[in-house]
């Protein structure tokens, strides 16, 4: 059997991805459909993202189970699924090609001119969207894999007409190592996954690889000391650093705020200022993400004035301070942090609008990340007002870290926890009250909660 995925993928017809539902599944779902590939997919849990799949056409069944592989002539699973995978064990008894999510993603990668790869620790998903918005509008007919809706296009993954491929590079378990970059991005560098990175030196040599990868460009945040090591020696690219400081490429000057959360500032690029972009998406911490995106549009084609107009019209990626509606005259909000520095820089962003009270819902995710920084997540939960936790989800973990959710609530005066989202949601309308904000915090499917609380 060849397992060359480029020959397998030239001779496929039917194509089977194993959790179909995830954020870096879905995208690369809609790309092979719209090439005309027949897509199969299945996956535990419903989702929104399921029911757009199934709207486009794609074929999905809840739950795993043998027989979802009958037809497939090739299957992507991602990297969390346990090696006892029904399906998995079916398509190796088939003799049907199986690879992980990030070989595939890879592979796709490979066929475009001008890849733009774009990591870090926290911020991937709202700059590749920010990126491929500028490009969408400055007419340059991008492809995109996101990690999040883009609401330009109301999906994740955008088939685009050039040479142009906008993605989000996850460093877990490496997998960004797969990809072909023209442009490697590196937004921060902060100690996640380390249940698989084991040590900080580990981590930032990963990154440092990556970096090297790219064809011609580094774009990398000098105003972080981590992602400063990582780029450190790379002398045979184009190096355009972001940041903070007028020792950048890119940086802002005269930072304002409206309504005390959305930023305005003025870009300068290669010592001259170019103008002033006003942000429609919250948080002091957008204002880096909006300098990795203008370097990356630019040195991709797009003209300043054509980023300036666009980011005005950016109003973030899904799950990204994603505004879903009101209840009982509280705004509910939707984000999907779940790494601490994250939590904290999503409530301090809420804390500054004008809201009387803060709520925080938040969903732990995966059993080794609670453990290892429970004292990170309980200092980052204490900048809300009140706090609400659910059940930890342990996706590819069991728990052998004896880790519950009542030791981090232990942890956070007032907090409240249970087990089910009927329950939150029952508790947050019961609390809820005009001028509050509860925020649904979480990389897993705590947002179900913020639609549970509004369907009521």
């Amino acid at each position: 059997m060849n397992n060359n995925i480029e020959t397998i993928l030239k001779n496929a017809k039917c194509i089977h991805f194993i959790g179909i539902g995830g954020s870096g599944m879905a995208p690369l779902a809609e790309i092979l459909y719209s090439e005309g590939y027949t897509i199969t997919g299945s996956d535990n849990n419903s989702s929104t993202t399921l029911t757009r799949l199934i709207k486009l056409g794609i074929n999905v069944a809840l739950g795993h189970n043998a027989n979802n592989v009958d037809g497939a002539d090739m299957i992507v699973h991602t990297a969390a699924l346990l090696p006892n995978n029904p399906e998995l064990n079916a398509a190796k008894e088939k003799g049907i090609p199986a690879f992980e999510r990030s070989v595939l993603f890879g592979a796709i990668s490979k066929r475009y001119e001008n890849c733009v790869a774009i990591s870090g620790t926290h911020g991937k998903t709202t700059v590749t969207a920010m990126v491929t918005h500028i490009l969408i509008k400055a007419d340059k007919s991008p492809s995109a894999l996101i990690g999040g809706k883009l609401p330009l296009t109301n999906s994740n993954g955008v088939v685009g007409k050039s040479h142009h491929f906008i993605c989000e590079a996850c460093e877990y378990k490496n997998t960004y190592h797969e990809l072909y970059p023209n442009v490697s991005v590196i937004l921060n560098i902060d100690n996640d996954h380390m249940e698989f990175f084991k040590t900080e030196e580990n981590l930032i040599s990963s990154f440092n690889y990556f970096a090297k990868m790219a064809k011609s460009a580094v774009i990398y945040n000098k105003s972080d000391e981590k992602t400063k090591k990582a780029v450190n020696g790379i002398t045979d690219k184009k190096m355009i650093s972001f940041g903070n400081s007028n020792d950048c490429d890119c940086y802002p000057s005269d930072i304002g705020f409206t309504n005390g959360a959305f930023p305005s500032f003025n870009v300068w690029y290669y010592g001259k200022m170019l103008g002033r972009v006003e942000l429609s998406v919250p948080g002091e911490h957008n204002i880096e993400n909006t300098l990795a995106a203008i370097s990356a549009a630019m040195y991709s084609g797009a003209s300043f004035i054509e980023c300036q107009r666009a980011l005005k019209t950016f109003r973030g990626a899904g799950r990204r301070f994603e505004i879903l509606g009101e209840y009982n005259g509280a705004v509910i909000v939707d984000d999907y942090a779940h790494h601490p520095k994250e939590l904290e820089v999503t409530l301090k962003t809420a804390k500054a609008m004008d809201y009387k009270r803060v709520i925080a819902v938040f969903q732990p995710f995966t059993f080794s990340r609670t453990k290892l920084l429970l004292n990170e997540f309980a200092k980052a939960l204490l900048v809300a007002d009140k706090v609400v936790l659910t059940a930890i989800m342990g996706s590819r973990e069991i728990n052998v870290y004896g880790i519950k959710t009542k030791d981090l609530a232990a942890e956070i005066d007032g907090c409240v926890w249970f087990d089910t989202f009927d329950e939150v949601s029952e508790y947050i309308r019961k609390i809820a009250k005009q001028g509050d904000l509860v925020l649904t915090l979480g990389c897993g499917d705590v947002y179900k909660v913020a639609y549970k609380i509004l369907e009521q």
